[in-house]
Parts: structure tokens; C-alpha cells; sequence
């Protein structure tokens, strides 16, 4: 399973390290992605690779 957050979509994002001296060097930066077990209305769990703005999302509580 890849590095892809399976809620949002959410990839790897390629860019440059810039030291001081403006050197550039290629780079990554990855999602925070957790392995979560859901479980649906149904009472079935799933792991799903999520990322970490993506379970807060779910565990917030919706306002009334």
C-alpha cells in the first residue's frame, strides 16, 4: 500500500532543501499517515491508512 491517505487523497510533495548558502536539494515531505481500524454502521472493521488531519476531522463533534 502506498503513501496516499486513503479519507483525503493526501500524497508525498516534492520540493528543495535550501541551506543558508541557497544550496538546493531535492527532498520529500510525506503525509502523517495512521494505520486506523474504522468500524462501519454495519458493525465490520476496516484498516485504512489515514492521515492525521483527517482523523481529527472525523473525531470532532458536530455542532448542533
Amino acid at each position: 500500500m502506498s503513501r496516499v491517505c486513503s479519507v483525503t487523497g493526501k500524497r508525498a510533495m516534492s520540493g528543495n532543501n535550501v541551506s543558508h548558502s541557497q544550496r538546493h536539494t531535492r527532498r520529500k515531505w510525506q503525509p502523517n499517515l495512521i494505520q486506523v481500524t474504522l468500524v462501519d454502521k454495519f458493525g465490520r472493521k476496516k484498516r485504512v491508512k489515514m492521515c492525521a488531519k483527517a482523523l481529527r476531522t472525523l473525531n470532532r463533534s458536530p455542532k448542533n
